[in-house]
């Protein structure tokens, strides 16, 4: 059986967390809280990284923080994960989604500035499969219209445009430690912080303790700590700050080792492509990605439907991903869509996504991509494969 995914697993994260049991010191911001945060710093080199306990909850804390109010509008792609639009709903927002680019499903920049409004408030990109979105583009349009943008760089540690790590271009930007990440603690999170906005570090810091000073009272900059501004219990334990360190120490070889199952596929699926039977991702020079997952896109949504089945047949699981926001109840409720979804349904029941984790063979990838070789060649003799 080939899984789709798992989690990584270095070997050092026992020790850590036995270090942090025996320390009697579980609760967040401690010893390892604060090297997980340096190390990430030292990574994007971006001002202040305050780790949060999903990405889910770095984005509501980056809605906080850019002040969104009932009423406003925020615009990012619909084809992402429903927390990147569920956190500026919880402060009101409503939620204009706009078209994706079919090269890299992220959204298309020479859309959004047609789906601002007076009430518009923030961007927020999302750089699907750690490929960046255009930034250039969308920073210039956020500061014509002085609005806020938010990078969902979910998927993106260790990636970068321009040789700018993503996640640090806009004002916030914001990780994902979640299971299905190259970087992992299970759940878990990171709140990135720039420099040009380092007047919001400390409103971060109270917001993440629940609205209390309590990171300033533990640095012992006060004698007392207070409730002093609205906030939720944002931080994680120590514990899953140990099992993170040890995987933020080797980011690095998670990542090699990803690039290298992901420039195989590329490089094996090459004649399906020439025959034009899938595509696959062309990634940009201006891109640097983690490798954080491998898709094809196969005809429609029941081509897509037979190759699944075929894998799954053969002990290969490969997924689909995102059903967009917008054609959800909530997102009716909750949104619009500005202009033409030209892509956005269509490019999203095309899409499957192929095993990719760290520690994933050559061989592994050879007998996927055989698999899918095999499923082209049985349906040239007949319309379906049953």
């Amino acid at each position: 059986m080939i899984r789709f995914s798992k989690p990584p697993f270095i070997g050092t994260e026992l020790k850590y967390i036995e270090q942090v049991a025996l320390s009697y010191r579980t609760s967040g911001d401690g010893e390892f809280t604060q090297k997980c945060s340096a190390l990430l710093e030292k990574l994007t080199g971006t001002k202040k990284v305050l780790l949060t306990t999903s990405c889910t909850h770095a984005l509501e804390m980056a809605a906080l923080l850019c002040d969104i109010q009932p009423d406003d509008e925020v615009i990012m792609p619909s084809y992402t994960f429903v927390s990147t639009a569920n956190a500026f709903v919880l402060r009101g927002a409503k939620i204009v989604f706009v078209d994706i680019r079919p090269d890299t499903l992220n959204i298309d920049e020479n859309l959004i500035e047609a789906a601002i409004t007076d009430k518009t408030r923030a961007i927020v990109p999302v750089h699907y499969a750690g490929v960046s979105c255009e930034m250039d583009k969308i920073m210039d349009i956020a500061q014509k219209y002085h609005l806020f943008v938010v990078e969902d760089a979910a998927q993106a540690v260790g990636a970068s445009y321009k040789g700018k790590p993503l996640g640090t271009i806009g004002d916030f930007g914001t990780f994902s430690f979640h299971e299905t990440k190259n970087i992992s603690c299970g759940e878990g999170g990171a709140l990135l912080i720039n420099a040009k906005n380092a007047e919001y570090i400390e409103r971060a810091e109270i917001i993440r303790e629940k609205g209390t000073n309590r990171s300033k009272f533990f640095r012992g900059q006060i004698d007392k700590y207070t409730w002093v501004d609205c906030g939720s219990s944002y931080l994680p334990s120590e514990l899953n700050a140990a099992y993170l360190l040890a995987q933020l120490e080797c980011v690095e070889e998670i990542n090699r080792n990803r690039l290298q199952s992901w420039r195989l596929y590329h490089e094996r699926l090459q004649p399906l492509v020439r025959e034009k039977r899938l595509e696959i991702a062309e990634i940009s020079p201006d891109c640097e990605h983690p490798a954080h997952m491998f898709w094809i896109k196969l005809q429609n949504l029941a081509e897509r439907t037979q190759l699944i089945a075929f894998l799954k047949e053969r002990g290969i699981s490969a997924m689909f991903h995102y059903v967009p926001l917008h054609s959800a109840a909530a997102g009716e409720r909750f949104g619009r869509f500005c202009g033409e979804d030209r892509y956005t349904t269509a490019e999203s029941e095309r899409i499957l996504r192929l095993p990719m984790y760290f520690g994933l063979t050559a061989e592994e990838v050879e007998t996927v991509v055989l698999a899918i070789e095999e499923f082209f060649i049985i349906g040239k003799g007949r319309q379906n494969y049953r």
